[in-house]
């Protein structure tokens, strides 16, 4: 899972001309959600969005509390285009997002996880699927990546030997083309 989170001082989403969602102080937070998610990563970002200090302390020191230590508003928002690939091309490629029959569950399930954490009535969210107009003010601005496995990604064994070939070939064709090394007396 991927998350663009802001602290905000308020936020809103609307579709059509209605709005269906928004919150005075506290975050507004884009997910993306790709094809091979689990529990895991929605547990991971759960308890990530809900303790991430991004809110002064009574003193006003800064980044000492939480969302949920200030008892504040959470605006989850789905975006699939978190999961865009634009290496190629000026068309951006989204076949790494999860399906959209899929994510829908694992979206909904992923707010009722954050309600069940924290509190269903401090959680507002987009429509899902829905061309939404999102409105905030950034306050700060903090706005803050997160990725439920930046830092924990493991490949098996077939995909490291994959990789590994794909190296050595590419290694092997980089050598056709190198000058060929004459070894010359120094004088």
């Amino acid at each position: 899972m991927r998350a663009v989170l802001q602290r905000v001082a308020q936020a809103s989403v609307t579709v059509g001309g209605h709005m269906v969602g928004s919150i005075g102080p506290g975050v507004c937070v884009l997910v993306g959600i790709t094809h091979d998610d689990t529990q895991d990563d929605m547990e991971y970002m759960a308890r990530k969005i809900l303790g991430l200090r991004v809110f002064d302390d009574e003193s006003g020191a800064p980044w000492k509390r939480s969302v949920q230590d200030c008892a504040l508003d959470i605006l989850c928002v789905s975006q699939f285009t978190l999961y865009a690939k634009t290496t190629k091309g000026s068309k951006p490629d989204f076949h790494q997002a999860m399906k959209s029959h899929q994510s829908r569950q694992f979206f909904d399930d992923f707010v009722d996880l954050l309600g069940r954490m924290y509190s269903p009535d401090r959680i507002q969210t987009g429509e899902f699927g829905a061309m939404m107009q999102v409105a905030l003010v950034n306050d700060g601005p903090v706005t803050l990546e997160l990725d439920s496995r930046r830092f924990a990604y493991t490949h098996n064994s077939a995909d490291k030997q994959a990789r590994l070939a794909k190296q050595a070939a590419k290694e092997q064709r980089r050598s056709q083309f190198a000058p060929a090394k004459v070894d010359t007396p120094l004088r």
